[in-house]
């Protein structure tokens, strides 16, 4: 199966994610860091979700998941370890038109979620269609690496320039000539912080090979 690559505005949106473990609280932090409003239904919670229920950055239903919980949110995500739950948590979201993603299930899936890196407004985000997750995030690491925090002050910057130009040049042309010539300069002006960043490598392991006779 062959995904269509997107990036969705969650900001404000209710977004539920079933389940209180580990993989439930990276979903939520990924919907929070996107600005959803978001909903956990689960009898039991994480020390992290705890903390981000007395802060109040999140709303917890401490039971299992009920039909309703679905009703208007935008996106339903199934994180536990029950196929009984997720199977309910597909249906009724599918029932009432919502996208859902189920872990580890591609086929009771809307949409997946890719293995993201993230620099301030710079998103890279990876994907292997479901293949093999740990691939993703093998190239996740390596685009961390190459991508750091630098690009967070950068991005910013370009987008200031941006719309200085968009303001200041009328002429579609050159208002793209000037982008790209703003964006050569900056990336030569990080080279250097790029090429000074220590690299992990990877061991690399060798394969044996028996000799016949």
């Amino acid at each position: 199966m062959s995904y269509y690559p997107i990036f969705l505005d969650v900001h404000r949106k209710r977004c539920l994610v079933v389940g209180g473990g580990e993989v439930a609280t990276r979903k939520v932090q990924g919907l929070l860091e996107a600005g959803a409003v978001v909903v956990v239904v689960s009898p039991t919670r994480t020390d992290a979700l705890t903390t981000l229920v007395h802060i109040g950055a999140i709303h917890h239903v401490a039971r299992p998941f009920q039909t309703h919980d679905v009703v208007g949110c935008a996106l339903v995500i199934g994180a536990t370890d029950r196929p009984a739950v997720h199977a309910a948590v597909c249906e009724a979201a599918r029932q009432q038109g919502i996208w859902v993603n189920i872990v580890d299930t591609p086929e009771a899936c809307d949409f997946i979620a890719p293995a993201v890196v993230r620099r301030g407004a710079l998103q890279i985000a990876i994907s292997t269609g479901g293949h093999s997750p740990a691939l993703a995030k093998h190239i996740r690491e390596d685009l961390e690496q190459r991508y750091g925090p630098e690009y967070v002050e950068l991005l910013a910057w370009l987008g200031e320039q941006r719309q200085r130009i968009r303001q200041q040049v009328r002429d579609p042309a050159a208002r793209k000539a000037c982008n790209e010539q703003l964006v050569d300069k900056a990336l030569q002006s990080l080279a250097p912080v790029t090429l000074q960043r220590p690299v992990k490598r990877r061991p690399r392991h060798h394969a044996h090979t028996r000799r016949t006779r």
